[in-house]
């Protein structure tokens, strides 16, 4: 990191996974013995031929100089096999570590310092739900997805212990008997759930307005947590908006709210535990989001669509993706595959991509699909409608390596799984929030206890495990429309081009009908006015295909505008990268300037800041003296462009984390602090219009109105940049705007050999949170990277060939394999590769060359 600041508020609370693992164990690994054949014994055989059982045919797997391998088979048995065993032969630790999260048994092979994850994850069940969507698989898909869990259980055969991963070399030194279990199909459908729990939306925006709501007013829990700016930021649907929207007032202080303030120390429990669960896509209510767009032939400089992804996502070594292409010898209905593009390990197919014939990009919709219920349990049963309800129990038991197992009573009500245990003898918020809740404010039943559930959607079975192969096989607008009908959890934006020169957008997923209440904080349990009445339907979700303007952005922000008859959020993103891909878009085709692949490369890199093109004008009329004095000149003539070797970023940015801890530190309890995101630029936004506001007013600092603010925030950012930068002729963005790529459980040791083994960085970065490149941090932390792109690619339709991709890290898992970090420092300096598709183009590209033999 480049500061001082940890790099997220889950891995200061919870240093995870080995801490009973000592230096010995380090140096055993990396000196004693182990040596180079130790580290390299893991990497996986790339070129001749391999008996791999199972097969029916041959198939050829050929790697570029990347290692990315595209595999070719005769049927789609082989393929998937295929692909399994090349998925554990670069990944499968992550693999393994990955289906013990999702099923809750991490404490199996890291101690007792995982029994709360664990605990959590069961209790959610994520597991349980995998394996009744894999019950209700048709035959066709779930041979996909057992042809591909034969391919991981053929390596696995072959290779154990330090032949599959290096970090089965420490692990072995805690748990010396541990021997990885056949895969399943339930082990690749788990992971939907963590995508799902990852972009699960606004549940921390909910637990976050009830918290401020025990301190603060209704209007100013609303001025914290600002609509959507439907007048100056484009919806997908709607586009450029016609007018500039006004800027509202900020709140004015009033007396706290009475919304659930019996409820704060266990919200903030929950909260702590949510932020404290393994980042398996990104952190815990952190600005993640995700850039896409598609221009028409129309606009281009090919006559064919482009099309363009960034999702972004935690940072993670290896990347949470791996590039793969799945090509058929010969594309039938009995074979319908030549797709490439980003997988996941331990799941067949390809989630973001291109086939012959279309291509598409994910981001996520963000729509609210996860509601807290505040519950009136007694005993073994909770009120539901003036009525006692058994609550369905369910115990389980959590294996601990080195310890004793623990039990777990899990209990669940019609809305879903308690997730915390509340107690108390008042809860006067409930009457006064909601007095229509049936009439029932606090119980005086004895033993009565008040406790939080969680209705989310991904707890029902869903069939996203089959929309995936789905998608990776059509070939027009229909069929994929089709696909993701059945793309149930989690719910995404879809952008679609195809070889005949159509683009569109589909949303789908299933989102809740509420029948009252709007999912913004947590609502009785106990009477039926607040249960989910269904799910939008498919056909009323949004949707567009070849719009007039010749292009579609999504990256995150309203899907529809105001008049949409349902409810999908109230927890937009504010919409500023939207609004700046789209002016650059815009700006092209107003001047006819044909857009190139490179050009959508070059606004994927773009590093302008809007807050900074708001804040800074201000900045430089504020008075200020000594080296403040000095680094405000930096100011004069900067484009706002939050470059990494850029002195006047890296001002900025100490400023505006100084303004915003100035501002709202010592207003907003600790687990509320904005982090700097979109939320942030649009709260401040809104004050900056408004300098007679009492947030300006921090009397510990002396700062008495917004110019006196400005001026104690440039001095005492000044004097923090020095501390981290040194003099002002020194100050660079990058300096302290850092990545450190952490391995998953062994990178986070607290062990400094087993952390140099398995962890890769610093590397200085550009951009910033909710700006198009978003390589964003925490300014509750640091400036340190937290989320970012997590690959990019430019899909071009008029010759898959000319398309490009990069990844945030490697193809492979094996720390030292040449393969493990090779693409980081492309990706770092917004470079790509050249995406080889066609056979022709694969065979050139191709390094190394394996093919995979059925067993005689």
């Amino acid at each position: 990191m480049g500061t001082d600041a940890p790099r997220s508020r889950r891995r200061r609370r919870s240093r995870p996974f080995l801490i009973a693992l000592g230096i010995v164990a380090a140096v055993a690994v990396i000196v004693a013995g182990a040596g180079v054949w130790t580290v390299t014994r893991s990497f996986p055989t790339l070129s001749g031929e391999v008996t791999v059982p199972g097969l029916d045919d041959s198939v050829t797997v050929r790697r570029d100089d990347a290692g990315i391998p595209r595999i070719v088979a005769d049927d789609p048995h082989d393929l998937f096999l295929a692909e399994g065993y090349v998925h554990a032969q670069d990944r499968f630790w992550e693999m393994d570590v990955r289906r013990h999260v999702t099923s809750g048994r991490l404490a199996e092979l890291f101690g007792a310092g995982q029994v709360g994850t664990d605990a959590f994850i069961r209790t959610l069940g994520w597991r349980a739900v995998a394996e009744q969507e894999v019950a209700k698989l048709d035959p066709v898909t779930l041979g996909y997805y057992q042809s591909y869990a034969d391919g991981v259980n053929a390596y696995l055969r072959t290779h154990t212990g330090a032949d599959l991963s290096l970090e089965y070399v420490a692990l072995g030194l805690q748990v010396h008997d541990y021997e990885p279990e056949p895969w399943t199909p339930v082990d690749s459908v788990s992971w939907l759930k963590a995508m799902a729990w990852d972009l699960r939306s606004n549940l921390v925006d909910e637990i976050d307005r009830a918290l401020l709501s025990t301190t603060l007013s209704a209007a100013e829990v609303a001025a914290l947590h600002p609509g959507y700016p439907y007048g100056s930021h484009p919806t997908i649907l709607g586009g450029v908006p016609k007018k500039a929207a006004p800027k509202p007032a900020p709140a004015k202080a009033a007396a706290a709210s009475a919304l659930l303030p019996d409820l704060q120390p266990q919200l903030a429990a929950l909260k702590t535990t949510l932020d404290a669960l393994p980042e398996l896509i990104g952190p815990a209510g952190g600005e993640i989001g995700s850039n896409s767009w598609v221009v028409s032939g129309a606009h281009t400089d090919t006559g064919k669509p482009l099309l363009a992804n960034d999702p972004h996502l935690g940072p993670a070594l290896p990347s949470v993706w791996y590039q793969v292409g799945l090509r058929c010898r010969s594309v039938s209905p009995a074979c319908p595959f030549d797709v490439a593009g980003y997988s996941f390990s331990g799941m067949p197919g390809v989630i973001i991509g291109h086939n012959q014939k279309v291509a598409w990009g994910f981001t996520n919709l963000g729509p609210d699909v996860a509601d807290l219920y505040v519950e009136k349990v007694t005993g073994d049963s909770y009120e539901y409608d003036g009525k006692a309800t058994p609550l369905a129990v369910r115990n389980e038991k959590i294996s601990v390596a080195g310890g004793d197992p623990v039990k777990l009573e899990i209990r669940s009500t019609a809305h879903g799984p308690i997730v915390s245990g509340l107690t108390g003898t008042a809860f006067p918020g409930i009457a006064a929030e909601y007095p229509d809740a049936a009439g029932m404010a606090a119980p005086t039943t004895p033993g009565t206890e008040y406790e939080l559930s969680l209705q989310w959607t991904a707890l029902r079975p869903g069939r996203t495990a089959a929309a995936i192969f789905a998608l990776n096989a059509a070939t027009d607008w229909a069929g994929f429309r089709a696909a993701a009908q059945a793309f149930d959890v989690p719910a995404q934006n879809l952008l679609y081009a195809d070889v005949e020169g159509n683009i569109g957008y589909q949303s789908p997923g299933l989102i809740p009908i509420r029948t009252k209440g709007d999912g913004t904080v947590p609502v009785p349990g106990w009477s039926s006015t607040y249960r989910w009445k269904g799910f939008i339907p498919f056909e009323k979700l949004p949707h567009l295909y070849n719009p007039p303007a010749g292009f579609i952005v999504t990256a995150n922000n309203a899907a529809v505008g105001t008049g949409y008859p349902y409810l999908i959020t109230k927890d937009w993103d504010a919409g500023y990268r939207a609004e700046r891909i789209t002016t650059r878009l815009a700006a092209l085709i107003a001047a006819k300037t044909p857009i190139s692949a490179a050009a959508m490369s070059r606004i994927q890199a773009d590093n302008y800041s809007p807050m900074a093109a708001a804040l800074v004008p201000l900045l430089q009329k504020a008075k200020a003296s000594g080296t403040a004095k000095e680094a405000q000149a930096l100011f004069t003539g900067w484009d706002y462009q939050l470059d990494a070797d850029s002195p006047a970023a890296a001002y900025y940015n100490v400023v505006w984390r100084t303004l915003l801890h100035d501002l709202f530190g010592d207003k907003l309890p600790e687990s509320t602090q904005l982090t700097g995101g979109d939320r942030a630029y649009a709260v401040v936004t809104s004050l900056l219009a408004h300098p007679e506001s009492p947030w300006w007013t921090n009397t510990r600092i002396g700062a008495i109105g917004q110019s006196s603010m400005l001026s104690h925030v440039l001095d005492r950012a000044a004097a923090e940049a020095t501390r981290l930068m040194g003099p002002v002729s020194e100050w660079q963005w990058g300096t302290i705007h850092t990545l450190e790529l952490r391995n998953g459980t062994f990178g986070q040791s607290g062990i400094a050999p087993l952390e140099w083994v398995f962890n890769r960085g610093p590397y200085e970065l550009a951009g910033g949170s909710s700006v198009v490149n978003a390589v964003g941090w925490d300014a509750t932390q640091g400036y340190g990277v937290n989320w970012l792109p997590s690959m990019r690619q430019v899909v071009s339709l008029a010759d898959f060939d000319d398309s490009t991709w990069v990844n945030l890290t490697g193809a492979s898992g094996h720390a030292f394999h040449p393969n493990y970090v090779d693409q980081t420092p492309l990706w770092q300096d917004h470079q790509t590769l050249p995406w080889a598709y066609s056979p022709a183009a694969v065979r050139e590209a191709a390094t190394n060359t394996l093919r995979l033999l059925p067993a005689p």
